[in-house]
């Protein structure tokens, strides 16, 4: 076995994009999807939030990986001009070029300390996921004129009757309760939010 751990690997921003949506579009859960690719849950669960931060999905004031970028950039450039103004504190450097990097600190320092803070972006609507037997299900909810539990689910989709069938359809409808597409009135009794 060598001496490197999965914690100390780096990945590429491809790998990490591939494997966020990957999680994302397969449903899996974030610690099998990450046995899967050979990572640590941990890292990809911070990928998966970094994607969705990306999306326009994440917590207000939350950067971008652009912005944490752009971040970056502007701290390493205020670093460089730091240091050079020490160099020439110190005496090396002719006037000239010291009042030029004196006044590159003071705009870079402005910049920095005026860049806006994210604003929140505005709610956006509830994704329905993208597995087809969730349309079914919101076509049922389309037609019906009452709340429903997960047996009539199934019956109005066709589906056999079995414990198994009822308990995915329930846990389905529990999903779309949880991104505000269904509401629980009673329990396990779902309907469609009023407008």
């Amino acid at each position: 076995m060598s001496g490197k751990s999965n914690m100390s690997k780096r990945y590429t921003p491809e790998f990490k994009r591939d494997a966020a949506a990957l999680v994302r579009s397969s449903g899996r859960n974030v610690t099998e999807a990450a046995r899967e690719l050979g990572v640590s849950p941990e890292g990809l669960r911070g990928w998966v939030k970094q994607a969705k931060i990306d999306r326009g999905e994440g917590a207000p004031g939350a950067l971008t990986t652009a912005e944490r970028e752009e971040l970056q950039r502007l701290r390493r450039e205020s670093r460089e001009l730091v240091t050079d103004a020490l160099r020439m504190a110190a005496g090396r450097g002719d006037l000239p070029r010291r009042c030029r990097v004196a006044e590159d600190i003071r705009i870079t320092r402005k910049t920095l300390l005026e860049l806006p803070d994210p604003q929140p972006s505005a709610p956006l609507a509830p994704k329905l996921p993208d597995h087809p037997a969730y349309q079914q299900i919101m076509a049922v909810f389309a037609a019906a004129d009452a709340p429903l539990r997960a047996q009539q689910v199934c019956e109005a989709m066709n589906l056999e009757i079995a414990p198994n069938n009822i308990d995915n359809t329930r846990l389905k409808l529990k999903r779309l309760t949880e991104r505000g597409i269904l509401v629980e009135t009673e329990q396990r009794l779902f309907t469609q939010p009023r407008s």
